[in-house]
């Protein structure tokens, strides 16, 4: 299992949660802030089995608004293993 973190614009925020609901996936969202300019961003942290990875990351790359400045991130993602998880 692996848990990825998104860090994305606020602006995206409701796309990338709303296609990722869609297609099967648990989303948990944190305001955020960040950045040079302090801009408001949303966290999400997203659990997925192994194989769903990449599904998972080109639904947040697909939904994220048209890139303006190539200079910007769009967003920022982890991907980091999770050894146990447990639902109480």
């Amino acid at each position: 299992m692996k848990l990825i973190l998104a860090v994305i614009q606020d602006i995206d925020r409701d796309y990338v949660s709303q296609a990722l609901i869609t297609a099967s996936f648990r989303v948990t969202h944190i305001a955020s802030t960040g950045g040079f300019l302090r801009r408001g961003s949303t966290t999400f942290m997203i659990g997925v089995d192994d194989e769903k990875v990449e599904q998972a990351i080109e639904i947040i790359r697909q939904n994220l608004s048209p890139e303006t400045d190539p200079a910007t991130r769009r967003a920022t993602l982890f991907v980091l293993k999770v050894d146990n998880f447990t639902q109480l």
